[in-house]
């Protein structure tokens, strides 16, 4: 849980910020330092989290958006994929993008150069985003009727598995340099995932990795998974998901 992980309570530090926008000025909401030594049970931090999700989720499906949360470990190519991804899709469908990360804009300049909406959440000593973060922020982005909303996690494949955003499904992506036993490393992200992205196929030659056992693993885990190998830097592959995506909303 995130109070042993050290992001203690993430949220009261998260800064919400638009890419490039002279005139935005983010605020930290006011918050007292507590001292005392106090221990928050685990449920009591989640049914808080998962009653926000419930309104986040009701938000999306009243004007008919399809939320995806697009877990992984640093450096899987969630970013690139991204981008990509937008390139192809966004003429057929509206597209906005919710980034975090602990610092920096550079994930939400990379994605405002697509040309669609985008907001950086960065959450400093936090390890991953939660409901109420994701209601500020869309509360920013205010995004269209039938639109796809990408939500871009911090990169951590334990934290993210627990926290609902009110996301339709958590999208959990892998690269094969990172080798086929993450779903055994990792059980409660890929079992909390609808989706597994296999990503950096065009690496197949040169790296140890093997598909198949790699996929095995995830299904003993998660028998419901659907997989889409691709190569976010080629194209190979990227066709499959972007027709699955153009099914949505």
């Amino acid at each position: 849980m995130c109070e042993t992980c050290g992001c203690g309570n993430a949220d009261e530090h998260a800064v919400i910020q638009k890419p490039n926008d002279p005139n935005y000025e983010h605020k930290h909401r006011d918050h007292d330092h507590d001292h005392n030594n106090t221990i928050e049970i685990q449920t009591d931090i989640l049914a808080k989290n998962n009653l926000l999700a419930e309104r986040n989720r009701g938000y999306f499906s009243a004007k008919n958006i399809t939320a995806l949360n697009l877990v992984s470990s640093p450096g899987s190519g969630k970013t690139t994929l991204l981008e990509k991804t937008i390139k192809q899709l966004k003429s057929n469908v509206p597209i906005n993008v919710i980034e975090g990360d602990q610092q920096t804009m550079r994930d939400a300049e990379r994605i405002d150069k697509t040309g669609v909406p985008v907001v950086q959440v960065n959450t400093g000593t936090g390890c991953h985003l939660d409901a109420h973060m994701i209601q500020h922020a869309i509360q920013e982005l205010d995004p269209e009727n039938k639109s796809i909303l990408f939500i871009e996690n911090v990169g951590n494949l334990v934290c993210p598995a627990l926290f609902d955003l009110g996301e339709a499904m958590k999208i959990v992506i892998i690269s094969v340099t990172e080798g086929e036993d993450k779903p055994q490393k990792y059980p409660h992200m890929f079992d909390a995932s609808d989706i597994c992205i296999i990503n950096k196929i065009d690496l197949l030659p040169y790296v140890d990795f093997d598909m198949e056992k790699c996929k095995d693993f995830a299904l003993q885990v998660n028998h419901k998974l659907k997989f889409f190998e691709l190569s976010a830097k080629t194209g190979e592959g990227m066709n499959h998901w972007i027709k699955w995506l153009k099914q949505k909303p």
